[in-house]
């Protein structure tokens, strides 16, 4: 059985959380290897519509166990108003695992998320402010503190203590904020010890011995290809790895073990927070998708800036995460436009581009060379195979398939749980 992972293909909220959920009940394990409660998900069950944050998708699916891994930054409050808002709503949480290894977001991390994002001004990366990006600057600078920690108190005074030596003459002289105690942070954190004690192990350990039992593994990211601090659009990205590599160096199991690769596109382009977009609308054009897709942030409910899809934008997508294939998400909300663009290549101060420039000022001076296709009037929710789509809805799935360097496998054609077209397994071996 295959181990799989599953990574958004564009700037996030591609819909990977539905993506995991299709696959829910044919997987026992369903990871978190990146990311924090920076990033949700959004998963419509029959009339129920959860809204995730920090938690695996798989938490909804009765027989899957959940785990956050080693790459995740966890915040502990967060976690288990998570929990126990599913809990409240009869959802079966008790099988959730945590890495020991996985990074606290301490106190201190949100108060300098969101001074520093001021003090930036103009220059802000546009963060969520819950954390996150300080959480994996000590984690990098070895000041950070894990899971692990909580359970050896001495340890965990020490390590808070050697984190706010520093950060305490940052908040008191730079941004003019009041010193922090290592007895709150301590108090803070410790309250959650005991209730979060049954769930912490070496879950690298558990995950390889389930591929050894020949159990299934999806490794799910957060954020997305274009967020990844190494292959994003940097500097506007998140603090971690969403690419496909992600999923090896935030669980603890090695490449060799993968054999398939997910990549989540949406049949249109959307963006949260700074940073350049090509194929940005700022019309009517805009509005509508994001009135018709509810384009607005899982997490921080801001409204996603909208654009036609970007072919080049996948085509890369498909070549640093090593696709074998696509799930192309809310193609219905397409649905009545008489034409619809796609762009194909970039057009740089005269000079054309087939794939993504790697220079930052020359990705910000980007225009989009567009192919129109034909639009379509009919209503697709209920079609459940390939050939139930209206002729010109197959022609755009086909030209983005053939543009985008990568089979598409799956097509959403509504926000529901079945609401989905199958062309290919996705739980393949890679080759088949």
């Amino acid at each position: 059985m295959p181990a799989v992972v599953l990574v958004g293909a564009q700037w996030g909220d591609e819909g990977k959380g539905k993506a995991t959920d299709v696959l829910g009940s044919r997987v026992d394990y369903v990871v978190k290897f990146n990311g924090g409660n920076n990033a949700g998900h959004t998963v419509v069950i029959g009339d129920e519509k959860y809204a995730l944050h920090l938690l695996p998708s798989g938490i909804l699916s009765p027989g899957v166990t959940p785990v956050i891994a080693n790459g995740v930054v966890i915040d502990i409050g967060v976690l288990f108003g998570e929990l126990d808002a599913l809990e409240a709503r009869g959802v079966d949480t008790s099988a959730l695992l945590i890495s020991n290894a996985a990074h606290i977001i301490a106190p201190y991390a949100r108060t300098l998320d969101n001074v520093t994002e001021r003090f930036l001004g103009k220059r802000k990366i546009g963060t969520t402010g819950r954390g996150i990006g300080p959480a994996y600057a000590d984690k990098i600078n070895r000041l950070g503190i894990r899971m692990g920690d909580l359970f050896d108190e001495s340890v965990l005074r020490d390590k808070i203590e050697g984190s706010l030596e520093q950060k305490n003459h940052l908040l008191v002289k730079v941004y003019n904020r009041r010193a922090i105690t290592v007895d709150e942070v301590a108090e803070e954190l410790l309250m959650y010890r005991d209730r979060v004690a049954p769930m912490v192990t070496d879950t690298s350990l558990v995950l390889n011995a389930a591929l050894d039992r020949g159990e299934t593994v999806l490794f799910e990211g957060g954020q997305a290809t274009m967020l990844d601090v190494d292959h994003g659009t940097y500097p506007f990205v998140t603090s971690s790895n969403a690419t496909a590599g992600g999923a090896c160096t935030g669980s603890g199991v090695g490449p060799a073990r993968i054999d398939s690769v997910i990549g989540v596109v949406k049949a249109y382009t959307t963006r949260v927070g700074e940073g350049p977009m090509p194929t940005e609308l700022l019309d009517a054009d805009g509005e509508r998708l994001r009135d018709v897709g509810h384009e607005f942030g899982t997490t921080t409910g801001r409204p996603r800036r909208c654009g036609w899809y970007d072919a080049v934008i996948a085509r890369y997508a498909s070549r640093v995460n090593g696709l074998t294939d696509f799930v192309l998400t809310k193609l219905d909300v397409l649905t009545g436009f008489e034409k619809i663009p796609v762009c194909v290549a970039y057009d740089v101060n005269g000079v054309r581009y087939q794939d993504l420039p790697q220079d930052q000022a020359a990705f910000a001076a980007a225009v989009p060379v567009y192919e129109e296709f034909e639009g379509w009037t009919e209503d697709i929710s209920g079609a459940r195979e390939f050939s139930d789509l209206p002729d010109a809805a197959q022609k755009y799935v086909l030209a983005l398939e053939e543009i985008s360097g990568c089979r598409i496998s799956t097509i959403g054609v509504g926000p529901g749980r079945e609401e989905n077209i199958v062309r290919h397994d996705l739980l393949h071996a890679r080759g088949e």
